[in-house]
């Protein structure tokens, strides 16, 4: 097959790149590559099947790597005025968090196949990429099972190493570093975090909320305020999720620090107990914490009295993790997403080394480096179609 843009990879970056070069140029043929037999299948677990498709506070705090996020979401429109344009209303809660006013994924997914269909945007399903090779006129992309799809540009949104179910296993990110592009540490992000079991025996089940502190080598790193939820090895909720980047740069050194009182003084805390040891002077310290805590929560803090703190040892596995940390280092992009070492190579979305928080900003940043790529693309063929 012959086209003026191939994309690889049909997700949530892929599909915003199609729809946006057609946009920028009708009369370019734009073929989606999508490793499984549907496009846009991990937009419909995010958030729980709700799709955060945003957040109304994008800080550049909010995102880790050596791909500045912001810098290139800047002057762009917003997950809502991209999705109004698709005829999609969107709701928010009280965190700035958007979503589908149906809290539907399905809906998402819907609107965005409806434009492509309405563009022309054509898919290719099964196409898992094994091979980019430059030729003298075109790239031609080769699948595994010897199809080919040549085009003059490339744009790749493969995405990263976490959900491999929905068709992402790092594998394109594997042949760029063989290609000779520099790539960062790989680590999973936005995913439970493991410690030692014995650490939590007693915990499996419990969830709490608290206030979260990372630390390395004495240094505090970050600190979030959520429910934490405790298995018989790890710790999960969004404010562990968040921390999951850390492992990047302090794999050998990390610990996490719970304040599970966080809305209390010490001396209001202090006050609290003594009341209540005068009321039931005859319970031991567990029986006093129960109205603070559940009682599986209360005994285990009395046997740590001096501190909570866990050393994590590790994340969950891919299939866990929502992100991946790290990928196609900045140095490889210019500033509109292409590559510094092949004319006609774009990036976007999970693949560049750069990942946002739990909360709608790793869509977001699929949205618009989406747009961006396709696009800075279609913009490079226009003059070459005139």
């Amino acid at each position: 097959m012959q086209a003026d843009i191939v994309i690889i990879g049909g997700g949530a970056s892929g599909i915003a790149a199609a729809i946006e070069a057609k946009k920028t140029d009708m009369r370019l043929r734009v073929v989606i590559c999508e490793r499984l037999d549907r496009i846009g299948k991990k937009i419909l677990s995010t958030g729980n099947g709700r799709c955060n498709l945003s957040n109304h506070s994008i800080t550049e705090k909010n995102y880790h790597g050596s791909v500045e996020a912001v810098r290139y979401m800047k002057g762009w429109q917003s997950a809502d005025e991209f999705f109004s344009e698709l005829g999609l209303l969107c709701s928010y809660d009280e965190q700035g968090r958007v979503y589908p006013y149906s809290n539907s994924a399905a809906s998402v997914l819907n609107a965005l196949r409806i434009r492509l269909a309405a563009l022309g945007v054509e898919v290719i399903s099964g196409f898992r990429a094994v091979d980019i090779k430059r030729g003298q006129n075109a790239y031609t992309v080769t699948a595994e099972n010897g199809e080919k799809v040549s085009a003059k540009c490339v744009i790749i949104a493969a995405g990263g190493y976490a959900a491999p179910s929905c068709g992402t296993d790092g594998s394109i990110i594997k042949l760029m570093r063989e290609k000779g592009y520099k790539v960062s540490k790989i680590v999973p992000a936005v995913a439970p975090l493991r410690t030692s079991p014995d650490s939590l025996k007693g915990l499996k089940g419990v969830r709490a909320k608290c206030k979260v502190s990372a630390y390395s080598r004495g240094k505090l790193l970050r600190e979030e305020h959520g429910e934490v939820q405790f298995t018989e090895n790890s710790l999960s909720g969004i404010c562990v999720f968040n921390m999951a980047y850390l492992l990047s740069e302090h794999e050998d050194g990390l610990t996490l620090s719970f304040d599970l009182a966080p809305e209390l003084s010490s001396e209001q805390l202090y006050d609290y107990l003594m009341n209540i040891k005068k009321q039931r002077p005859e319970l031991g310290a567990d029986e006093l914490l129960t109205g603070l805590f559940t009682k599986n929560l209360a005994i285990y803090t009395v046997k740590r009295a001096l501190g909570i703190d866990f050393i994590i040892t590790g994340t969950s596995s891919w299939q866990s993790a929502q992100a991946t940390h790290g990928g196609i280092h900045a140095s490889e992009i210019d500033g509109r997403l292409a590559s510094r070492r092949e004319k006609g190579i774009y990036f976007c979305g999970e693949i560049l080394d750069t990942v946002g928080d739990c909360g709608g900003y790793n869509l977001q940043w699929a949205w618009t480096s989406g747009a961006l790529a396709g696009r800075n693309c279609a913009l490079s063929l226009k003059g070459e179609r005139k």
